[in-house]
């Protein structure tokens, strides 16, 4: 019998630092990946944490982390060339196939931009693929943006908004909540676009009334308990909201249901 929790050794091919506490690392990897998945990493006498997924390409993934605790400080200490362990991937992830030929929202928060940049990257180089592609990310300060690059892709896109909730001197771009510029957008067909939203729990909440209250209906909108995810399996039951395993029925879920998940 296979044990489950029995990780494999990824080697490290690139580090990209992009605050003190927060770095992206490309790990080596070649399997069926889906963006909103998320991966297990571990090293020896330190534990492991769940990883969300913020990169796939030909031969590795990307796993954004941040400094958190006992493994990823460990982790931090790790540089190209140098591998730790991984087990997954895990959780349903996003379906961009049911995206496609439709009016697509994204709104993320902070690190919750980490689930969805695959999302936005795909779209991005494919705005053929939806029927209208609108973005909003924010995040606490200037210094807290992550993914640069990217970003600089993104705001090719006339659809794409980067607000701060708090200005530091010199910072010249949008500021306030996500929330502020849901307003601002003009749906085509509002009873069939898509909406995905991921950060805190209060930000999802409350984008997630936003849209609603515009007419936007609730089975359109897309949510990522991320946060929630533990084991990966399903087993330690930290995962559990109301009837349903994060790990295992998530950590994507349609708000409809996402509504009635209570920790």
């Amino acid at each position: 019998m296979d044990n489950l929790y029995k990780p494999f050794l990824s080697k490290i091919l690139k580090v990209n630092p992009h605050t003190d506490i927060e770095y992206t690392f490309r790990m080596e990897y070649a399997g069926e990946v889906k963006p909103g998945q998320f991966f297990e990493v571990s090293i020896p006498k330190y534990g492991e944490a769940p990883i969300s997924i913020s990169g796939i390409g030909d031969g590795w993934v990307e796993l954004t982390i941040r400094r958190v605790g006992k493994v990823t400080s460990e982790l931090f200490e790790s540089s190209e060339g140098k591998s730790f362990f991984m087990r997954g991937p895990y959780g349903n992830g996003f379906d961009l196939d049911l995206y496609k030929g439709k009016q697509l929202v994204v709104v993320a928060g902070g690190t919750g931009v980490s689930p969805v940049r695959g999302v936005i990257n795909h779209f991005s180089r494919n705005l053929g693929q939806v029927d209208g592609f609108s973005v909003i990310v924010g995040f606490r300060s200037p210094e807290d943006i992550l993914f640069s690059d990217d970003i600089a892709l993104w705001k090719e896109n006339k659809g794409f908004t980067l607000t701060v909730d708090h200005a530091s001197e010199g910072y010249t771009g949008s500021q306030g909540m996500v929330t502020k510029y849901i307003p601002d957008i003009q749906f085509k067909d509002i009873n069939t676009a898509q909406i995905v939203i991921v950060g805190p729990p209060r930000m999802m909440t409350a984008c997630a009334g936003a849209f609603i209250e515009r007419g936007v209906p609730e089975e359109n909108i897309w949510i990522s308990h991320e946060r929630r995810m533990s084991c990966g399996l399903g087993k330690c039951g930290h995962c559990r909201m109301s009837h349903k395993y994060v790990c295992l029925d998530g950590p994507v879920f349609n708000y409809a249901d996402a509504k009635h998940l209570v920790d």
